[in-house]
C-alpha cells in the first residue's frame, strides 16, 4: 500500500470515528509503529488531524465542534488521572454526589472504589456502567435519562426535570474550556442546560480540567469562574492561568502529574487558596 493510500485510510477512521491510536492502526494496516507515527506527522502537518498521546484525532476549531468520548479519551491521559485521584480525596463514606458526563468525571469514577455508602448522580451511561460493574453493593447510581449526546451525555428536559429535584453534598463537573471572559464552557447547548442543573445541585462545586482546557470556549457557558467552589487542575496549567483562576476561585488545587507535595498560596481574593504541586 503507497504511503499516500495509507494517509487517506487513517484519516477515513479520525472522521468516522474522532480518535484513532497508533496500536490500532499497526494492527489493521500491518506496517510499524514507526511508519505509523510518520503518517501522522505527514497528516498533522497538513492541518488534517491533530497528534495527542499515542495516536490523533480530528482537528477541532469551532466553538460548536464537539468531539466524540473516544476522541477525547486519548487528550491528557496521565493530567485526568492525576486530577481524578486529587478529586477523589473530596468525597467521604456517606456522600450523594454528581457527576457530570466526560472523560474525565469517567476517570474519577474509577478511583471511587474504596468509598462507602456512595449515592451517585450522573448523564454519563459510560459512568454508570463504571460504578455498577465495580461490584459494590452500598453504592446507589441515578442516571438521568436523556437524549444522548456526541460526547455520550446525556442531556434535555428530562434530565433537567431529574436534577432540579436533587441536593447533593459535591458535584464533580468536566467541562470542554475555561476563560476568563467565557467562564466554564461547552460545545453544546442542550449539555450546557443540563449541567447548569447539576452545578446547581451542588452543595459544594467542583470542576475537573486539564490544562488544555485554558483558553479554549465552546459556544455556551455553563457557570462563571467565581461559581466554583474548586477547580482540580494539572501542573501542565500556566502560571498566568494558575494566577488568574486563582484570583476568581475559592480553592485552587493543582495536582501534579507524578508525585505529591503542598503549598498554600494566596489567591488575591482575601482568601487562602490551597494549591498543591510539584515543586
Amino acid at each position: 500500500m503507497l504511503a499516500r493510500q495509507r494517509q487517506d485510510m487513517i484519516l477515513d477512521e479520525v472522521r468516522r470515528t474522532g480518535a484513532v491510536q497508533v496500536s490500532d492502526l499497526v494492527q489493521r494496516l500491518g506496517v510499524s509503529d514507526m511508519t505509523i507515527r510518520r503518517d501522522l506527522d505527514t497528516l498533522a502537518a497538513r492541518g488534517a488531524v491533530e497528534k495527542v498521546y499515542g495516536g490523533a484525532t480530528s482537528v477541532v476549531d469551532r466553538s460548536t465542534d464537539e468531539p466524540g468520548f473516544e476522541a477525547k479519551s486519548v487528550y491528557q491521559p496521565a493530567e485526568k488521572e492525576a486530577i481524578a485521584n486529587r478529586a477523589a480525596r473530596l468525597v467521604r463514606p456517606g456522600s450523594a454526589i454528581g457527576l457530570s458526563a466526560g472523560t474525565t468525571t469517567w476517570t474519577l469514577a474509577r478511583h471511587l472504589d474504596e468509598v462507602a455508602d456512595l449515592t451517585v448522580v450522573t448523564n454519563s451511561v459510560r459512568i454508570a456502567d463504571v460504578l455498577q460493574q465495580r461490584g459494590r453493593t452500598d453504592r446507589t447510581v441515578i442516571l438521568t435519562g436523556g437524549v444522548r449526546t456526541p460526547s455520550d451525555a446525556l442531556v434535555g428536559p428530562v434530565a433537567v426535570r431529574t436534577l432540579h429535584s436533587l441536593h447533593l453534598d459535591l458535584v464533580f463537573l468536566g467541562v470542554h474550556g475555561m476563560s476568563t471572559r467565557a467562564g466554564f464552557t461547552t460545545p453544546n447547548l442542550d449539555e450546557s442546560e443540563t449541567n447548569r442543573a447539576l452545578a446547581r445541585a451542588a452543595n459544594r462545586l467542583v470542576v475537573v480540567a486539564d490544562h488544555a482546557k485554558w483558553s479554549t470556549v465552546g459556544i455556551s457557558t455553563i457557570v462563571g469562574l467565581e461559581e466554583a467552589d474548586v477547580l482540580i487542575s494539572d501542573d501542565g496549567l500556566p502560571e498566568e492561568a494558575r494566577r488568574v483562576l486563582g484570583e476568581r476561585i475559592a480553592e485552587l488545587s493543582i495536582a501534579p502529574v507524578g508525585g505529591e507535595q503542598h503549598e498554600p498560596a494566596d489567591t488575591g481574593r482575601g482568601e487562602t487558596t490551597r494549591v498543591e504541586s510539584e515543586q
